[in-house]
């Protein structure tokens, strides 16, 4: 088990490049001194702003054709006319034209709140996914010709690989030790947030898998003509993960921890179906919250007062200082997010007397509690705390509200003894340099073998009892 958990950790690139990488030979001697200055800047200094070949805003008119629309049936000789175009930020499209295409892509059982105008909003509107961070927003739209929108994507310009949870650092370094740049490449995404949803988002039409084809080609296109390195599409569903590689994208597999539902009708429920020695430690962990004369509240949209936000924030900002040593958003982002998003937004709490001391965000999907962020007050300590407010909360929640899984985010094999087990995750990787592309696909062939091997042997050693999960 040990040797597994070494396959977790951010994978290095190991992969042998042809000699034509990126630019002759003769040129790559003379230009990696002096671009590595300029790399270093752009690399680690995620705040400057994005130097890239601009395109115009329109991508394109395509059209659709085959027996789909029924203006084709009527009219063979007619196709639907769809344009693709660029709008830098989502506020340039209605909340109510976005929604509708992500309804439409997932379903209201698969419901993602990440995927939301609202959320996405928040994030540009408050400073966090934007051209200044490193974030240049770049959404696609496609329309048919009455100015309906038929799809969206959302799409950012980075000039970085932070916030994204696919690690690309080490792809990076490969480009540039053969004199090449990786930055700006396209991402497609939704910022800081590792969870998995539809990614090209397009109406319930007749003809939604042309649109969808059309889509697909346009952020190529767009690729290639910004004169970027690649195009990154990550935690897209499975079935968007299939239909990629068939239209030229590299597949690469991940890991998260989810818990799920088997109808469980209390917590205590849910503990029969572990071992022993499992089950034990977590009641004993429980037990501390009261012990330390802690109070866990759950708190949903409106029961979520500004005081709350700023208090989650300062919770927030120890968890950064202390772990990733840069905050990616920022208290407005709370207070906006909170009120667009409502009841989708479900805040745990902890108190000690009138005192907030931890908190852990969560937001509510179609079927899914998704686990996004933790924090507590950076003057105490309280043991079991952690995974009372972010792991035990939630299945108690999830349990109340009927529904079947909760992503508790991404790493954490520490997860696993508490009911989480890992699944896969997915991404799509599109290169402009062929070169570069076939060593990629080389080392993901042989990533995607230890990210399997690593899940059988969580899977065979798991918590739960034989025959459960």
């Amino acid at each position: 088990m040990a040797a597994a958990l070494s396959y977790c950790q951010p994978s290095p690139f190991i992969g042998q490049f042809p000699s034509n990488f990126g630019k002759p030979v003769s040129l790559q001697s003379i230009e990696i001194s002096t671009q590595a200055s300029r790399i270093t800047a752009l690399f680690w200094g995620s705040k400057k702003s994005v130097k890239h070949h601009p395109v115009d805003s329109s991508l394109g008119d395509f059209t659709l054709t085959g027996s789909e629309t029924e203006e084709i049936k009527e009219n063979p000789t007619k196709g639907k006319k769809v344009s693709v175009s660029i709008i830098s930020s989502i506020l340039d499209v209605s909340s109510h034209e976005w929604d509708s295409c992500t309804l439409d892509a997932t379903g209201p059982e698969k419901f993602n709140p990440f995927l939301t105008h609202g959320f996405l909003s928040s994030l540009e509107e408050t400073g966090c996914a934007v051209k200044e961070t490193g974030w240049m927003p770049s959404h696609i739209i496609a329309k048919d010709e009455s100015e309906n929108i038929l799809g969206v994507a959302p799409l950012y310009l980075k000039s970085h690989s932070y916030g994204e949870f696919v690690f690309d650092h080490s792809w990076a370094d490969a480009y540039y030790s053969f004199g090449a740049r990786y930055y700006p490449k396209f991402q497609c995404c939704v910022p800081f947030t590792p969870v998995t949803g539809p990614r090209i988002l397009v109406r319930n039409t007749s003809f939604k898998d042309q649109v969808f084809d059309v889509i697909v080609t346009a952020l190529k296109d767009l690729t290639a003509k910004s004169q970027v390195s690649s195009l990154h599409i990550t935690f897209p569903s499975e079935a968007e993960w299939y239909k990629l590689k068939d239209r030229g994208f590299l597949q690469r597999i991940g890991m998260q921890y989810h818990w799920k539902n088997c109808n469980y009708k209390s917590f205590d429920e849910f503990l029969m179906d572990m071992k022993q020695s499992k089950r034990k430690n977590i009641r004993q962990e429980r037990k501390k919250i009261p012990a330390q004369d802690l109070t866990m509240k759950r708190l949903r949209g409106y029961e979520i007062k500004a005081n709350h936000w700023d208090s989650f924030y300062k919770f927030y900002r120890n968890t950064t200082d202390n772990k990733w040593g840069s905050p990616y958003l920022t208290r407005e982002f709370f207070h906006e997010m909170g009120s667009k998003m409502g009841d989708d937004v479900l805040l745990v709490v902890a108190e000690k007397g009138d005192e907030l001391v931890a908190g852990a965000l969560n937001l509510i999907g179609g079927d899914t509690i998704y686990g996004r962020l933790w924090g507590c007050d950076p003057q105490v300590y309280y043991p079991s705390l952690h995974f009372e407010a972010c792991y035990y909360q939630a299945i108690e929640a999830a349990i109340e509200l009927n529904l079947s899984t909760v992503e508790a985010g991404a790493q954490g094999e520490h997860k696993i003894q508490r009911g989480y087990l890992p699944v896969p995750t997915y991404s799509c990787h599109y290169f402009i340099d062929e070169g570069f592309e076939q060593a990629i696909g080389e080392f993901l062939v042989r990533e995607s073998n230890q990210v399997d091997l690593v899940m059988k042997l969580f899977h065979e050693s798991g918590p739960f009892k034989e025959g459960i999960h």
